[in-house]
């Protein structure tokens, strides 16, 4: 058996294909593993993170969110992942009422799939998203005005949060970079963020739609605790056992 006290690389490496393979790890369980003392493991965890290869938190390490990408970029990828989320995503959504659709690739995703009779009124920030609902006849759509963030596809700052003050909504999708059981929804981009925040603060029910790469990861800007989330809806076989013991509805797409 490998001397892991003795190989910092090994062990190291070791750590990161954890990582990669589970999205956390927890310093009591890898010195155990490894048979080393957990302050070893702090400073092995302490070097990945200099690499940017993983995020430290309390008590371990989670995998680091994946970068930023310009909003068209991103509507490209994991398409049939995204129109599955989507699919399920509409049947949380009751007739007649009044949802926030967050900027976002699997949001428009969301507003594609929306069949042609529904009778909704959408709130979005994204120029894309309400573009889309133009061809929803029944559907009354409400464009959040203000200065567009091209590469998060949506309109933030100032002008967009006092609109949203003024409207009562029963069910927001807020957008999520980033997920971790213990450190809640977390985002990449300080502006996107904060505006998030905003969302959470007006108290109706949060879904959140979640590739399998954002659970377990922790990005730089926090926007939500874990119990302000009320359901989580993942694509079929994603590991979903991190979610376990949060006190959420969570939502499986075929």
């Amino acid at each position: 058996m490998l001397d892991y006290d003795a190989f910092p690389e090994q062990r190291q490496a070791l750590i990161h294909q954890t990582l990669e393979e589970k999205g956390r790890v927890v310093c009591v369980d890898l010195a155990k593993q490894l048979g080393v003392s957990e302050h070893t493991i702090r400073r092995d965890l302490q070097e990945l993170a200099r690499k940017g290869l993983c995020k430290k938190v309390y008590g371990g390490a989670v995998s680091p969110p994946q970068e930023a990408t310009n909003f068209l970029a991103r509507s490209g990828h994991k398409l049939s992942e995204k129109n599955a989320l989507a699919r399920k995503c509409i049947q949380l959504i009751k007739e007649k009422s009044c949802v926030f659709l967050d900027t976002g690739t699997t949001h428009l995703a969301i507003a594609q799939a929306l069949p042609d009779d529904s009778e909704l009124t959408i709130v979005t920030n994204s120029p894309l998203i309400a573009t889309e609902l133009i061809r929803v006849k029944n559907c009354e759509v409400i464009l959040l005005g203000g200065k567009l963030n091209k590469d998060v596809g949506g309109i933030l700052g100032s002008e967009p949060v006092n609109q949203l003050r003024e409207i009562e909504f029963d069910l927001a999708f807020v957008g999520a970079c980033a997920f971790d059981p213990q450190t809640g929804l977390t985002g990449v981009d300080y502006d996107d963020a904060c505006f998030k925040k905003e969302i959470v603060k007006k108290g109706c029910q949060i879904v959140l739609a979640l590739t399998a790469e954002k659970i377990s990861s922790v990005a730089r800007y926090k926007i939500a605790a874990p119990e302000d989330i009320d359901y989580i809806v993942v694509s079929n076989g994603t590991d979903i056992s991190p979610l376990a013991p949060l006190s959420l509805q969570i939502e499986i797409a075929e």
